[in-house]
């Protein structure tokens, strides 16, 4: 029997990048997959992809942002599939600023996307996890959570708050039976990252920073989500996971 069998897993952000590793990784491992994205077009192609490889799929367009589109992506597979057992709440944006030429629509578009989206799509996960009296989450945070790095002001504030929210979340819902962790990846690898960075970039920071000798890949943090929603992680809860190649061991 496969790890999932049987489970439903609500992945946000899941129409690329790591978010769409994420959610093939629990589709492969027997999990039905809300897929849940305001990327339309990518959503679309993520769907037949996955539908193609005989995976259950519920695919919901909507802006984590907007706590009024999560409650309805929430209800919606509810209504589908009766229940939530596994979130995935990975949806997230980055870019670089100067802290000083910081825009302060900038800075509350990142939170609203990286820091208020996970907690509403959070706490409506699991007022439906209560119900059901059991349920894993795992939270996106970031290395940038844990150490500051410069022209990223906004998505360490916000990637912070990632983690103290988890291990709140894992106090108050133990009771529950729900556990909460994050996930901190370092450099990895994706459309979001490759928009940032060019080719010399990324070659020097591996070489200066990552002593494993390469970039991280959408794989390598979703196999760790699947870890932590598994039963394997039974006794894991309200702790961050880094996933950096060695980075933060510096």
């Amino acid at each position: 029997m496969k790890r999932f069998e049987d489970k439903i897993a609500f992945v946000t952000g899941a129409s690329r990048g790591i978010g769409k590793a994420i959610a093939k990784r629990f589709a492969s491992e027997g999990a039905k997959i809300a897929l849940i994205s305001n990327h339309e077009d990518d959503l679309n192609e993520t769907e037949k992809e996955f539908g193609a490889l005989g995976y259950g799929v519920l695919s919901i367009l909507a802006d984590v942002s907007n706590a009024n589109h999560v409650e309805r992506a929430v209800e919606y597979t509810v209504s589908k599939w009766g229940r939530i057992d596994i979130l995935a709440n990975n949806a997230g944006i980055a870019w670089e600023e100067d802290f000083l030429e910081l825009k302060d629509e900038n800075w509350r578009k990142m939170l609203d996307v990286n820091l208020n989206g996970m907690f509403y799509t959070a706490q409506r996960v699991s007022r439906q996890m209560v119900k059901q009296g059991e349920g894993a989450i795992i939270n996106m945070a970031s290395t940038n959570g844990l150490v500051g790095e410069v022209r990223f002001a906004h998505y360490n504030a916000s990637k912070g708050g990632v983690v103290l929210l988890t291990k709140t979340m894992a106090l108050e819902l133990g009771k529950y039976n729900i556990r909460v962790n994050s996930v901190c990846p370092g450099y990895i690898r994706t459309p979001m990252s490759e928009a940032i960075d060019d080719e010399e970039f990324v070659q020097e920071y591996v070489r200066t920073k990552i002593s494993i000798g390469r970039v991280g890949q959408p794989q390598d943090v979703a196999g760790v989500f699947a870890f932590l929603a598994s039963d394997d992680a039974a006794f894991i809860t309200g702790t961050e996971i880094v996933v950096d190649g060695g980075q933060l061991a510096q």
